[in-house]
Formats: structure tokens, C-alpha cells, sequence
């Protein structure tokens, strides 16, 4: 562990004493891990001292337990700093800012590329997956007839963007449905089976914004591949959650969202085309032909919001102060204390992957046996201020389909006081039962989705 008489020698070989670090600044992470460099990072997930550094970078309402980190993320305190430093500069003058610092995000440009793993020039920078995956699947020509194959629980606005391109087209896409948890075989087996000799995409996630069921995108892609089929995948959850290379996937096309797991600022996202295949993508918003082949066609919006892109960069130093290994230790560590607490009662299901090797990190799904999810949702925000995502799914009765299921996503500013606070608040709900909110049984969608018309 590092104790306090460590990190104040440490902070030495940067001035004079720890005072010299500005509370919750960038610097302080950055030597924070500098002075446990050498620990592995499954020891480091459990080393409070270290993490409270990482908290302090955070300005956070405690007065609620946030378990719903899968949604979109508080931004690091630099990050948001740099956001209204920019913000106060381009208002200075705008006709002059905006075009340096569109000029100047270049250099973000090449920074992500070598952080996760491609060329620079395969990589564009979005307001969010949604935007990044649409330009994708608008920008594939397909006619009627042709067939788009994906799955029931993929993300409702992409599945959306599908539907109406057969409504509109007269494509084909065909949905599966698949039992939570599985195996990436299973879901590989399930494309294999339901290729057509009509089938031009598949479409999937690399984890599902539902369970955080990871797909083998790799084995996918090389099926696809040796089909002359177009894989585009959603990467909102993945991409600074768990540390991976977008070029060893092998997709054509990964759209994510990075006010999510990589906690820049509201409105950033990118997409990631695999170079070869970016002339076969039209851009969301039109671009002159010689720009074919610029995977900055796909960047052309109108104005862009210019300072939130260049906020961005701080995000990104701060994934990097922590390191990509380290974040995704912390989080399986997180996620797993209170599985590991709650999974030995009988009535208590984990609908995620939890077994070795990893495959869930910050996210997995919980539900108890007797007790409407959405109930459980209310009962933990009403008695114990705990936010977490209830989410209803629907298919033919007592179907392995036919779920419910509480969302439960830690983040690295998540305290163990917090997994613990809902830790008792689920065995609260085993032993006593909750109050039925008949209304919200009524309801049906949660945060704004049906999802029994997607699950």
C-alpha cells in the first residue's frame, strides 16, 4: 500500500511538499502512479490511499451513491477546467479562436490514435457514439433486399437507424435474440448461422450497454471478412473502460462514446474506419469529393463545438496518469466486491460474465427473485440514495429472454463506502422486500425506452 509518509516523499522529487500539488489536479494522479509504478495493477485496485487521489480529481455530489456510471460520466476536474478555459477563449473572438483551435485539436487527433491503437488518419473525432455509428450505418450503400444482421440487445438508437433504413430502402435485418449471461462462442455461432447469401453487414456491440456481454469482435470480423460482409461495431462501453487496440479487432467501422468510460466532457465521441474501407462510407453531412478518402468527411457537421472537442485532451491525459491496466483492475475489483457479496443468496441472479479471464469490468447486471426491478430501483433511491439502472426486458413467457435486471456501474471515483452502502441496501431488500410502485409496473419504459420491445 502506499502510505502517507511515501507519497509525501514522492511529492518531493516535485517541489518541496505535498502543498505544492493543487488538491485534485492532474499532478497529483500523475505522481501518485508514478510512485507505485511497480505494483501490479490487480494489487494497486485494492489500495485506497491511491484511489482517493483519483476521487479528489472529481467534483462530486456525495450526497447520492452514483451506480449508474454506464450513462454519461462526471468529467475530471482539469477536463471541465479546460473546457470553460476554452469556452472564454473562442467567445474572445471567435472568427479568429475557432479556426486555431479546430487547427490545434490535430494534435488530439494523433494522441488517441497511439493511445488506442490505429493510424491517425483512421480516426474521427464525433459528438457521441450515436453520431459516430449512424455515419456508419447511413453511409454503407446497400438496396433493397440486402441484409443487415444484429441482435435484439443492441443499443436502441442504432437499431432505430437499422429499422428505418428498411423502412426507407427495403433492406433486411434480421435481430437475435440471445440468454444472458453466454459465451463468445455462442454469440459467434449465432452470426455464423445467420449469414443469408444476402447478408452485407453485422452489426454488434463489443460489450452491450445492457449486461456488458462482450462479443468476440475479432473472430466476428474475420467471419465477415472472408464473407465480403461490413462489420460495424458499437464501442460506447468499451473503449477507456478496459484496455484493448481498436486495429487488433480487425471491424471496419467502431463508434464510441467518450463522455462514458474515457470522462471527457458532455458531446465527445469518435469513429474509428479502417482506412482501406473509408471511401466506401459516405458522410453524415456532405463533403467534397476530394475528400473521398479524409476520414475528415466524416467530422463535417456545420459549426462544431469547438471547445468541448479540445476538452478532450485533458480527459485523455488523465486516462493516461491512470493508466488503462490500472482503471480496468479498479473496476473489476469494484464490481466484483459486491457480486462476490451478494451472489451466494439463492434468490440473487448475476446476469453478467464475471469469470476468469475478465469479461466485465465496471458494469454487470443483478436482479432478485420475487421482486420487480423497477421496484428495487425506487427503493434504493427513495431509502438509501443509491442511483442504478432498472431495466425490463420482454419475450414470450418464462423465456431464458424474458428478464429484468438491475444495471449496477462503479466508476474509479466510486468509494468502497458506496459498493459497500449498496451492498447492505440489496441484502435490506432480501430480507424485508421492497414497496410495490404499481405506476412505474404500469409504465413500462425506463429513462425514456421501451425496452420490452428490444430485449
Amino acid at each position: 500500500m502506499l502510505s502517507r509518509r511515501a507519497f509525501l516523499r514522492m511529492c518531493g522529487a516535485y517541489g518541496t511538499a505535498a502543498s505544492i500539488f493543487r488538491v485534485g489536479g492532474l499532478e497529483r494522479v500523475e505522481a501518485a502512479t508514478q510512485a507505485v509504478a511497480d505494483r501490479s495493477p490487480e494489487e494497486l485496485a485494492k489500495d485506497e490511499f491511491y484511489w482517493r487521489e483519483v476521487q479528489l480529481a472529481f467534483k462530486l455530489d456525495r450526497t447520492l451513491v452514483n451506480l449508474n456510471n454506464g450513462f454519461t460520466c462526471p468529467t475530471p476536474r482539469v477536463a471541465l477546467e479546460s473546457e470553460w478555459r476554452y469556452m472564454d477563449m473562442i467567445n474572445m473572438l471567435p472568427v479568429h479562436y475557432q479556426g486555431m483551435i479546430a487547427r490545434n485539436v490535430e494534435t488530439i487527433r494523433l494522441r488517441m490514435a497511439a493511445e488506442f491503437g490505429c493510424d491517425p488518419e483512421e480516426i474521427a473525432l464525433t459528438r457521441g457514439a450515436s453520431e459516430a455509428l449512424q455515419i456508419a450505418q447511413n453511409g454503407i450503400d446497400l438496396k433493397a433486399g440486402d441484409e443487415v444482421v444484429t441482435t435484439e440487445q443492441d443499443y436502441p438508437r442504432m437499431l432505430t437507424t437499422w429499422d428505418q433504413r428498411m423502412r426507407r430502402e427495403g433492406i433486411k435485418v434480421t435481430r437475435f435474440q440471445f440468454p444472458v449471461p453466454t459465451t463468445q462462442d455462442d454469440l459467434y455461432q449465432r452470426f455464423e448461422k445467420a449469414i443469408s447469401p444476402k447478408t452485407k453487414v453485422f452489426h454488434f456491440t463489443h460489450i452491450t450497454n445492457l449486461t456488458a456481454q462482450l462479443f468476440p469482435v475479432q473472430r466476428l470480423s474475420r467471419l465477415a471478412r472472408s464473407k465480403g460482409i461490413v462489420t460495424i461495431v458499437d464501442g460506447a462501453h468499451a473503449l477507456g473502460h478496459f484496455p484493448f487496440k481498436l486495429r487488433d479487432l480487425e471491424c471496419d467501422a467502431y463508434g464510441v462514446s467518450l463522455h462514458k468510460w474515457l470522462l471527457a466532457p458532455i458531446g465527445n465521441g469518435c469513429l474509428y474506419v479502417r482506412r482501406d474501407m473509408i471511401p466506401k462510407f459516405w458522410p453524415l453531412q456532405a463533403a467534397p469529393e476530394q475528400q473521398d478518402t479524409d476520414i475528415r468527411k466524416f467530422e463535417a457537421i456545420g459549426t462544431h463545438p469547438w471547445a468541448i472537442r479540445a476538452a478532450l485532451g485533458e480527459a485523455l491525459a488523465f486516462h493516461q496518469a491512470i493508466g488503462a491496466e490500472r482503471k480496468a483492475a479498479r473496476l473489476r475489483y469494484l464490481t466484483l466486491r459486491w457480486a462476490n457479496a451478494l451472489k451466494a443468496h439463492p434468490r440473487v441472479k448475476i446476469l453478467s460474465n464475471l469469470s476468469e479471464p475478465p469479461q466485465a469490468w465496471g458494469v454487470a447486471a443483478v436482479n432478485i427473485e420475487g421482486i420487480d426491478v423497477r421496484d428495487l430501483a425506487k427503493f434504493l433511491m427513495d431509502k438509501y440514495r443509491i442511483i442504478a439502472v432498472p431495466l425490463v426486458g420482454g419475450a414470450p413467457p418464462n423465456s431464458v429472454f424474458d428478464y429484468q435486471a438491475l444495471r449496477v456501474s462503479p466508476n474509479v471515483y466510486t468509494t468502497l463506502e458506496e459498493i459497500d452502502t449498496f451492498v447492505m441496501a440489496m441484502e435490506d431488500a432480501l430480507k424485508g422486500g421492497v414497496p410495490t410502485d404499481l405506476a412505474a409496473a404500469r409504465r413500462g419504459p425506463v429513462e425514456g425506452v421501451n425496452w420490452t420491445e428490444i430485449i
